[in-house]
């Protein structure tokens, strides 16, 4: 499939002058790609992990242990995607941009179904 910047611009829902390298709870949507459902499937009316949705489900607990300014809301895996909420935590002792590069993020230049755990 050939993509063009036209047909296949996606508008940001990002807010412009928000830094989101700031403490605080953000939800995380992440998708799979051409939305194939690798993580498993639906059965009776339950979520069952196939071998890449365990992997993902471990791969998402283990997200503290690479980042330990981050800790984990609830989340839920699907067959195509996995959504969950990051809690970025401060700590005192450290610089802000230590904790943005914990986090994996770049300060801007601006001054914002079942569940599991």
């Amino acid at each position: 499939m050939t993509v063009t910047p036209h047909s296949h611009h996606r508008r940001s829902i990002r807010i412009k002058e928000y830094d989101y390298t700031s403490p605080g709870a953000y939800f995380v949507p992440l998708v799979t790609y051409q939305r194939d459902c690798l993580f498993g499937e639906i059965r009776a009316a339950k979520m069952a992990l196939n071998d890449l949705g365990i992997i993902a489900d471990e791969c998402w607990r283990a997200i503290p242990a690479h980042f330990p300014f981050v800790e984990l809301g609830a989340y839920v895996i699907i067959p195509n995607h996995v959504h969950g909420v990051i809690v970025i935590r401060t700590d005192e002792s450290a610089p802000d941009d230590v904790v943005a590069q914990q986090v994996g993020a770049m300060p801007c230049a601006c001054a914002l179904p079942s569940a599991r755990r």
